[in-house]
């Protein structure tokens, strides 16, 4: 078990197990208050909850040590998850959850393209395959 704690995979399947919690309990919280504010509610909560666990684990001190490069992307990528879920919340207050969570998840195919573009990684031919095929089946999906 131990192993699998430390697995990646194992990290990844508990996100996503959690994201279709979150499009399920967005769709419910959503429903009598406008969508801002059902976004700025649910950032309380991650801050809250992120805070609780950087003091739980004693790494609180890492804050000072961070540099201005770190900062900038980290501020960044906060900006993009800010504006990622003001989006889903607003799509999720005007369509079904089911139809807005595969299209939201084409981020997927977003970050194997950018990825590529810009961090030079690269997938086998099998995967962009799959990438593919992920972008088929939201389309679908969304579509239907």
């Amino acid at each position: 078990m131990d192993t699998w704690l430390l697995s990646w995979r194992f990290w990844a399947l508990l996100a996503a197990g959690f994201a279709a919690l979150t499009a399920i309990l967005a769709k419910l919280g959503v429903a009598d208050v406008p969508s801002e504010v059902a976004t700025f509610v649910r950032t309380l909560v991650v801050l809250a909850l992120a805070g609780a666990i950087l003091l739980a684990s004693g790494r609180g001190g890492a804050l000072a040590e961070l540099s201005g490069r770190t900062l900038l992307f980290l501020t960044l990528s906060g900006l993009a998850t800010g504006a990622s879920w003001l989006c889903y919340f607003r799509a999720l207050s005007l369509g079904d959850a089911a139809r807005v969570a595969p299209l939201d998840k084409l981020s997927v195919v977003l970050v194997a393209v950018f990825a590529a573009l810009f961090l030079g990684e690269s997938l086998s031919a099998p995967a962009w395959l799959g990438v593919g095929l992920i972008a088929a089946g939201a389309w679908l999906v969304a579509a239907s």
